[in-house]
């Protein structure tokens, strides 16, 4: 019986995966409709199906460079300094990373600064961090 209930897990996951990439394409089809609607423009809708797929597959691909990046570094999370790391070849992009990020810094109240006991390769970036299942 144990291979049945597998077999429903590996169906739920793949359900639970088309729905959110459904709700993904949707939200960058509502996106581009909008953008285009604010600068007087008109979109097909082959062109906005076509940047819903591009915007997830940009997507996906950005998630493997992450789990790579935080598991060439020997972690299991992926954390702010590998998001700016995958962009370092839009220098515009990596900058307003960092400058979010440093935001985010400033934003973060004191005594959690002080609390938390890093080490020295975790004060180089900051603790925003993802978790990477074990695969």
């Amino acid at each position: 019986m144990e291979g049945g209930n597998g077999s429903e897990v590996e169906r739920e996951d793949d359900s639970v995966s088309d729905i959110l990439q459904d709700r993904f394409r949707l939200s960058a089809v509502s996106i581009a409709e909008n953008e285009a609607k604010k600068n007087g423009v008109e979109i097909s809708e082959p062109i906005t199906s076509c940047i819903a797929d591009l915007a997830l597959n940009y997507t996906e691909q950005l998630a493997k460079e992450l789990e790579v990046f935080a598991q060439h570094a020997g972690r299991k999370s992926v954390n702010m300094e590998d998001v700016i790391l995958s962009a370092h070849r839009n220098e515009h992009l990596t900058a307003l990373l960092r400058s979010f990020c440093n935001d985010l810094k400033e934003k973060e109240p004191q005594s959690e600064r002080k609390r938390r006991k890093t080490s020295k390769k975790e004060d180089k970036s900051t603790t925003s961090a993802v978790n990477i299942p074990d695969t």
